[in-house]
């Protein structure tokens, strides 16, 4: 049976557009992040997964441990719901928010902030203070790599955080150690270059292995330079990402590792080499009308990646075999036109399944999840949406 037949069978009964998540895939790519993280924590990010239902899955897969979130509304609520230890996966600047978490003892001790710059670190010891409690926080430092010098110098990887050096991360800590409310408890390293590229040249895979090389070297600065401006160990060191976790946890400095595509396995994933792509979530929307000859349009579909307006970032149809969108219009709001070609052929009423190209990120066009082991529906859980609760 394929893929489109059995997914079929298990949601004949259901309306499209729906969206799915296959359990035996996403139970494979879960037991291969902790094969491939060797005894090293994972912690899984939740804006790959915006399904708590799945999250709480995850988290009771041994080898996992712990969230990191993309909002602090989001870890606050969370922490609410009895995750104990949620590492803020960015800054934040929400006031409202802070207070609120300060405000909370429990989410207060769960909930690790991000920081890159003292303006973010005051706000949080603001509402500390206005609470008389203690805020953790991790700094974010940059991952990136930088080669050549002077005019020629370039910058490898995405612009995320200031602190680049073991100089900026050791002022940095100087600086958050003095103020009240506030406990360092640990670094992030995200080396986008290497976790979220695909293996697709050889340029892109030097580039990697010279990342790999500069982060085994400064990490270890960056954590003597902490270290010793705070005067207490740290909790934690984390880094890596789907596409990068055993070249992570190679370095012994790292403590754990994050990981979130991975589960999902989106399309932007397929060009790895590292660990072998299972896709596990879809999407399926229904033929409503077929308009010419080689031509069939579906009711819905327009779930368009965030990045850069690329081909990359739309829909894949996957099943049946032989389907592709159109060029002139691609996947649309309320419809999508495929091109049928060799011997495919649908009919009004039939099924099309699609991968997205970024894990997560559909699950906010749905209220509900149908979780699918073999040709039936396990289970159906609501999505962030479906909790009424919009992050951002």
């Amino acid at each position: 049976m394929t893929l489109g037949e059995r997914l079929d069978a298990a949601t004949r009964h259901l309306p499209a557009p729906l969206v799915v998540v296959d359990l035996d895939a996403l139970e494979a790519n879960a037991a291969d992040l902790v094969t491939r993280a060797a005894g090293t924590p994972v912690r899984v990010a939740s804006k790959s997964v915006r399904v708590r239902g799945v999250l709480e899955r995850v988290l009771a897969t041994p080898g996992f441990a712990g969230v990191m979130s993309y909002s602090l509304r989001e870890a606050h609520w969370l922490a609410q719901h009895g995750v104990t230890d949620v590492l803020m996966g960015y800054p934040t600047v929400d006031t409202g928010a802070l207070d609120a978490l300060a405000a909370d003892p429990v989410a207060a001790r769960a909930v690790t902030l991000m920081v890159d710059d003292v303006a973010q670190a005051d706000l949080a010891a603001k509402a500390a203070a206005a609470h008389g409690t203690t805020l953790r926080v991790c700094l974010d430092i940059d991952a990136s790599l930088r080669v050549g010098v002077g005019p020629l110098r370039a910058h490898l990887g995405v612009r995320r955080s200031p602190v680049h050096t073991p100089a900026d991360a050791g002022l940095l800590a100087e600086q958050l150690a003095e103020r009240d409310g506030l406990e360092v408890r640990g670094l992030m390293f995200y080396e986008a270059q290497v976790a979220g590229m695909p293996d697709a040249s050889a340029a892109v895979r030097a580039v990697k292995r010279l990342s790999v090389r500069d982060l085994a070297q400064r990490r270890a600065l960056v954590l003597d330079a902490v270290t010793q401006a705070v005067g207490h160990r740290l909790d934690l060191v984390n880094s890596g990402g789907s596409g990068s976790v055993q070249t992570s946890v190679s370095d012994p400095t790292v403590t754990e590792v994050t990981a979130g595509s991975g589960l999902f396995v989106p399309t932007l994933f397929d060009g790895y080499r590292s660990f072998e792509p299972r896709p596990a979530a879809f999407f399926g929307l229904d033929v409503v009308r077929v308009p010419a000859p080689g031509f069939a349009t579906a009711f819905g579909g327009g779930y368009i990646a965030s990045g850069p307006p690329t081909a990359s970032r739309q829909p894949l149809p996957v099943s049946p075999a032989g389907l592709a969108l159109t060029g002139r219009e691609g996947a649309g709001e309320v419809q999508t036109p495929l091109r049928l070609r060799g011997r495919a052929d649908l009919r009004v009423g039939d099924r099309v399944w699609f991968r997205h190209a970024k894990s997560g990120e559909v699950m906010e066009r749905f209220r509900d999840v149908h979780l699918v082991r073999g040709e039936a529906v396990e289970a159906t859980v609501p999505t962030y949406r479906g909790e009424e609760r919009c992050f951002g």
